[in-house]
């Protein structure tokens, strides 16, 4: 009789192939693509973790050196003592003129040397609050440099706690999906082995046959 097929190994085989089934699953930050290659996830172009991710990553080595060194010549802190600088010129001159050179003059009971000094010791006193207040400021400085960096991380952090949960989400589906299609490829291989297997025993009845009435003998077929 004609050779013999099992449906066996190629069941087996059919299953061992679905290992994952292609996924993608997004949401409006993320997105994650799974294969039998493994699992690839990225931040949504454009996203507020994408943005994030690249802020800390460009400017992560700047905000560590303010941590470490914090210098007035910082942006952030120049920005401030600036500020602070014109602020307090503007009201110590104010305050300085309206409230006492001014009134003084109207009664003549002030010559300019006087106003002179009054000016001297004005500055004096404003170059001491700079002073001052820029103490303050290096003080502070290190303060929060650690807590912007503290709140960068975290928000940092949590764009990856995102993408691992979205991976996970992704990775589950695919596993779900790879067992319904490996459970579908064993049926739908079982049906076609099935008539291959009486493909091949018809054919090798065939064969035997036709051997049988050119050569007396017998032959099975491979």
């Amino acid at each position: 009789m004609g050779g013999k097929s099992s449906n066996s190994s190629s069941t087996t085989n059919s299953s061992s192939k679905n290992i994952l089934g292609n996924t993608t699953t997004s949401n409006p930050y993320v997105t994650s693509t799974t294969t039998n290659n493994g699992t690839n996830s990225a931040f949504a172009e454009g996203s507020a973790f994408e943005s994030i991710n690249n802020f800390v990553n460009d400017n992560i080595s700047t905000l560590l050196q303010n941590y470490l060194n914090p210098s007035i010549d910082d942006a952030t802190n120049q920005a401030k003592l600036d500020s602070f600088t014109k602020n307090l010129n503007e009201e110590a001159e104010k305050t300085l003129e309206n409230q006492i050179i001014n009134p003084l003059s109207q009664r003549n009971m002030i010559r300019s040397s006087q106003a002179t000094d009054m000016y001297n010791n004005m500055q004096e006193n404003i170059n001491d609050s700079i002073s001052d207040y820029t103490m303050e400021l290096m003080s502070s400085s290190q303060d929060n440099a650690a807590n912007i960096l503290s709140n960068l991380m975290n928000m940092y952090l949590n764009g990856y706690n995102v993408i691992s949960n979205n991976q996970s989400q992704s990775l589950n589906t695919s596993a779900s999906n790879a067992e319904k299609v490996g459970n579908m490829s064993s049926s739908t291989t079982n049906t076609q082995n099935y008539g291959a297997k009486d493909y091949l025993d018809m054919l090798g009845d065939t064969l035997t046959t036709a051997a049988s009435l050119y050569t007396g003998g017998v032959t099975k077929a491979k």
